[in-house]
């Protein structure tokens, strides 16, 4: 089973990321369970979200304390939780930055991408909050193969009909930007 922990603030997206890579998922044949823990539900507030991926059902049902990967839609959440709690040895970090990966000195795969750009370049939110989910699921896309790139993109363009084809691009652009160290 594959598990996945997403970090955010309220009005990134972070649940939406998690539905959404969760719908992409099961098109593809695979089960899943996706679903949010609130503390106090506000614009700004630290927000998680997780998902489950496999080949059989899914009977489990609590919150993730032992993930797979761990996908940060806004690096200051960094400091203030420990986003790196249960992370696996062999686990992936998937991070919002305009920094390279070997900055974040975690011993673990890490993924960047400045998805922040990606999502204002493609109108995505307003520039001061823009919404970086979809631009995440891309370099998640580019460091974990369990689930395509193009299911990815489809299930972003069906989860957003209104803005399908920019949160497609921004998938896009955010797969060719993203960067890999260890």
């Amino acid at each position: 089973m594959l598990e996945i922990r997403f970090h955010g603030r309220g009005g990134q997206g972070a649940v939406t990321a998690s539905r959404i890579l969760a719908l992409a998922a099961f098109n593809e044949g695979k089960y899943v369970l996706s679903f949010p823990f609130f503390g106090t539900e506000r614009r700004g507030a630290p927000v998680t979200s997780f998902t489950r991926i496999d080949e059989k059902r899914i009977f489990l049902r609590s919150q993730i304390y032992d993930p797979d990967a761990i996908v940060i839609l806004d690096s200051s959440v960094m400091g203030s939780t420990d986003v790196m709690k249960g992370l696996k040895e062999d686990g992936l970090l998937v991070i919002n930055s305009s920094k390279p990966p070997e900055e974040f000195g975690t011993g673990r795969k890490v993924v960047t991408v400045d998805a922040t750009s990606i999502a204002i370049r493609h109108n995505l939110g307003s520039r001061a909050n823009p919404i970086v989910n979809t631009a995440i699921l891309g370099a998640f896309a580019k460091a974990d193969q369990n689930v395509s790139l193009d299911s990815i993109v489809e299930a972003t363009r069906t989860a957003s009909p209104r803005y399908g084809d920019e949160n497609a691009a921004a998938v896009l652009d955010a797969y060719d930007s993203a960067r890999a160290g260890w």
